[in-house]
């Protein structure tokens, strides 16, 4: 939280950011920090919901893009909001899509707030102007076409009448972009023509842009309008004019992603999803963060120190059982809040060995140069246990005595223990951390929306508990019309068993659930 938070007595602080256009890759590092530090996110209707699902769980935030009766909050209302809250000490973001000084009124809010006394610093953000263009494959300069550029709102003041020079803009000669114009596409076009532009000049007009529900549309100055109808184009759009609007057809990139037009919900805990939504985005795909669950460490954590001090007093074979990549990473936080040296528990009087449930697991250990000894070929913990089991031998052919600590989630899958049981193995079953339903009320309304609009193509579920996390929140939703990618059958199992159409991965890994994804949805657009 800011350095503010909690008191109340010191003014907090007012941070202006610009969230891009849309695609979360073009949010800023700074605003991204931001998004994760504040107490307060005051966000507006242009900003996406896949930047919107990065905002932690308890944050506070504010949506004055919308107003009883889905109208947007007045401008001076945001103003005494912001002051407001950084008045109770609070460090407050003000979030704005694309850049806040175009036509983001960001230089408006700056004034009050310094007139009010309160701290405030500005973020830029990647402006809609350059960048909606660029997923186009419209650069807005090119040396063999145009050395500028312009940028003209297309929306007028309350209660005023637009009005722009269009003489001027035309001999200028250079590429022209217009924000905030559906509404205004025919005055545009018009007044351009009227100004002298030949109706054969390139024209463009792209609606959401940067995101997956990205719409184009390629025209001329004299047609664009009609076509712009033909194709049902809304806003937000931005229209651009100019010779360099032609190149659209030859440079167009972004729809050649294998995964480009596709939106998905991860529900993976946020502590162990970032591959699988990295992997997601490098592929084109827009991805909304949405965890199902999440985990809390149990501090202080009393059984785990004692039982480590006597699975290191004990003789004979010994291991240590890792069921995920968050219980490696817990385990060896807790060593050392507890202070407890790893070589304590590797000690001369036993052999101990080490066994993982999965790849990803064991990859973890391998970050703490630990290398499993067992690791199943089938990732799920029944098989993890009879692995185990197999490798510790039968009990009449051990020389010496096996023992067992699992370190891993409070309650932790049952199907572990039988076959250790069986073979005679003495185990201990240590909790780490215990999961919760995690809850995300400001997301809810507006992914539900899209569910309704069939603008999720997908959602992932790497667990049961975290179906039933969200199962739990969208109580609201047909789950039924819910498209699930699981990563295994059990996680399958639940998901049928609301009602989803369920894909399963061919195996329990993250990378198998992106083959699945991409064998199933691969590129929706038409190129």
């Amino acid at each position: 939280m800011g350095e503010n938070a909690g008191n109340k007595e010191e003014t907090g602080n007012v941070w202006i950011a610009g969230a891009g256009p849309g695609d979360a890759g073009l949010l800023t590092v700074k605003a991204d920090r931001m998004i994760r530090n504040a107490d307060v996110v005051v966000y507006d209707a242009l900003v996406s919901t896949e930047i919107l699902s990065r905002i932690p769980e308890g944050t506070e935030v504010i949506d004055v893009g919308k107003h009883a009766g889905n109208h947007p909050v007045p401008q001076e209302e945001i103003n005494r909001i912001l002051v407001r809250e950084a008045q109770k000490g609070k460090t407050v973001l003000r979030l704005k899509g694309g850049d806040p000084f175009v036509f983001g009124r960001g230089g408006e809010e700056m004034e009050f707030l310094a007139e009010a006394g309160i701290p405030f610093e500005m973020v830029p953000g990647i402006p809609s102007a350059v960048s909606v263009p660029a997923y186009a494959g419209i650069p807005v300069t090119h040396r063999d076409y145009t050395s500028s550029f312009h940028v003209v709102t297309g929306h007028a003041r309350k209660n005023q009448k637009l009005e722009i020079d269009f003489r001027s803009l035309v001999n200028l000669n250079g590429t022209i972009v217009f924000l905030m114009s559906v509404s205004s596409m025919e005055y545009i076009l018009n007044g351009l023509q009227e100004a002298g532009m030949d109706a054969d000049v390139p024209a463009a007009v792209i609606e959401k842009g940067t995101t997956a529900e990205q719409k184009q549309v390629t025209a001329t100055v004299g047609t664009l309008k009609a076509r712009a109808e033909e194709e049902g184009i809304q806003s937000p759009a931005v229209i651009l004019v100019g010779r360099v609007c032609a190149l659209s057809e030859k440079l167009h990139w972004a729809d050649q992603r294998r995964l480009d037009g596709r939106q998905f919900l991860v529900t993976r805990p946020r502590q162990n999803s970032s591959g699988l939504v990295s992997r997601l985005r490098e592929l084109g795909a827009q991805v909304i963060e949405y965890p199902g669950i999440c985990t809390e460490t149990i501090r202080p954590n009393k059984v785990l120190e004692s039982a480590l001090e006597g699975f290191a007093r004990q003789s004979g074979e010994g291991w240590l059982v890792f069921t995920s990549p968050i219980g490696v990473s817990v385990f060896f936080r807790q060593l050392r809040e507890l202070k407890i040296d790893l070589r304590k528990i590797f000690s001369i009087n036993r052999n101990v060995k080490i066994a993982a449930v999965g790849s990803a697991t064991e990859a973890a250990l391998e970050e703490h140069g630990l290398f499993a000894d067992v690791v199943p070929e089938k990732y799920y913990t029944e098989d993890l246990g009879k692995a185990i089991a197999r490798a510790a031998g039968s009990r009449e052919s051990r020389m010496s005595p096996v023992s067992l600590l699992a370190v891993r989630a409070e309650q932790g899958s049952e199907a572990l223990l039988p076959p250790l049981l069986e073979a005679g193995i003495d185990v201990q079953d240590v909790p780490l951390y215990r999961t919760r339903y995690e809850t995300h009320p400001f997301l809810k309304e507006r992914v539900e929306a899209l569910f309704r609009k069939e603008e999720i193509d997908a959602v992932t579920f790497t667990s049961a508990s975290t179906v039933r996390g969200f199962v739990q929140e969208m109580d609201h939703t047909d789950l039924t019309r819910i498209r699930a990618v699981c990563i295994g059958e059990q996680t399958a199992r639940e998901a049928r068993s609301h009602g989803m159409q369920v894909l399963t991965a061919p195996e329990v890994s993250a990378e198998a659930m992106v083959e699945k994804i991409l064998e199933v949805y691969r590129r929706k657009r038409n190129v």
